[in-house]
């Protein structure tokens, strides 16, 4: 299923010393581009340093095609993790020149996002789109890429976040409306506690001993519309430290931290705010509306840069907008088939 709007693009750049970080890929950005769902159409896109820009640089490099529905991606060591949704895969290439180094290719229904946490990778999954009772988590060996077990947990896991041996997992509800975060542990790999916070929680990230949550809340087309939400959780004791109600009809999503800085976005509009806040901020930094963006599909802040990804009328080329903190726009370029997220290779 075709993540829409609920998608919050991220970054990782996780450099090791000892790896060897030369390649055409080596410094820049990846641009995840989801592709049409049951179009096979996913790709990757790579905007360096320098200002150059290459297109679908998988097939390019390994002559075969990514696959189908590019939900998520993962920078690690020297590697980097493409979740396909509709493939029911990961696939697995060098970070910086990209050449495939293995599928895991059994034990994945309806994949969403990966973290790595003590050695092994933990991928979301919906399950089987009929039942709300057979999602889970997949624990994936890192060595043979292959799912090793997997952890029960509520209907819809999506976005994760690592933190001291624990996992936190957003349940966004998959094809339904969900509203808790749960924990896991990595040293026994089960739940171990669950908490409450809005309806439909999209994203999230940790910061100092603090987990920041996201929630859209339904929309009006649902029918039983509530108000989107934003949580602190206190990750020593798993407690809700303080929660903010946004107003009514505003739907939140795209939760990102930079620089003691958090950033989120409300349909066309980029909002920002200091960790330590006590009140949800009364007015955005600045509209995307004159690029004629309705909707920000793929979002990141990084160095000073936000960037914004478009997918236009969903069949077209998409789009990448680089604006500075002001709201200036600096730069902007084609790519794939909906860009929905931007992971930077530096």
């Amino acid at each position: 299923m075709t993540a829409s709007l609920l998608i919050t693009s991220c970054s990782n750049d996780d450099d090791t010393p000892g790896i060897d970080e030369t390649g055409d890929f080596a410094n820049g950005m990846f641009i995840l581009n989801e592709g049409n769902f049951g179009s096979n159409n996913a790709s990757v896109s790579f905007y360096g340093n320098d200002g150059t820009l290459s297109n679908n640089i998988f097939q390019a490099v390994n002559g075969e095609s990514l696959g189908d529905t590019a939900q998520s991606m993962l920078l690690e060591d020297e590697k980097a993790y493409v979740v396909l949704n509709v493939s029911n895969t990961v696939e697995v290439v060098n970070r910086y020149t990209f050449e495939s180094l293995g599928t895991v290719s059994t034990g994945l229904v309806n994949p969403r996002y990966m973290v790595i946490e003590n050695g092994k990778g933990y991928v979301s999954n919906w399950g089987d789109p009929t039942s709300p009772d057979d999602d889970f988590i997949a624990v994936i060996n890192l060595s043979s890429y292959s799912v090793e077990s997997t952890i029960s947990v509520a209907e819809g896991p999506d976005r994760m976040e690592e933190e001291g041996g624990k996992i936190y997992v957003a349940h966004s509800g998959g094809y339904g409306y969900g509203n808790t975060v749960s924990v896991i542990s990595t040293t026994s790999n089960t739940v171990t506690q669950t908490i409450s916070v809005g309806d439909i929680p999209n994203s999230l990230f940790e910061e100092n001993g603090k987990l920041y949550v996201l929630c859209g809340g339904k929309p009006d087309w649902t029918g039983d519309e509530t108000v989107g939400k934003l949580f602190i959780i206190d990750t020593l004791n798993d407690a809700v430290i303080s929660s903010f109600d946004f107003p009514a009809a505003q739907h939140p999503s795209q939760l990102v931290e930079e620089d003691d800085k958090l950033y989120y976005t409300i349909d066309n509009q980029i909002y920002g705010a200091n960790l330590n806040l006590t009140s949800l901020p009364t007015g955005a930094l600045f509209s995307t509306g004159e690029q004629g963006v309705y909707g920000v599909y793929g979002f990141a802040v990084q160095n000073g840069k936000i960037y914004v990804g478009d997918a236009v009328d969903y069949i077209s080329a998409g789009k990448v907008y680089i604006y500075n903190l002001n709201g200036a726009l600096e730069n902007s370029f084609e790519v794939g088939l909906l860009p929905n997220g931007f992971y930077f290779n530096d």
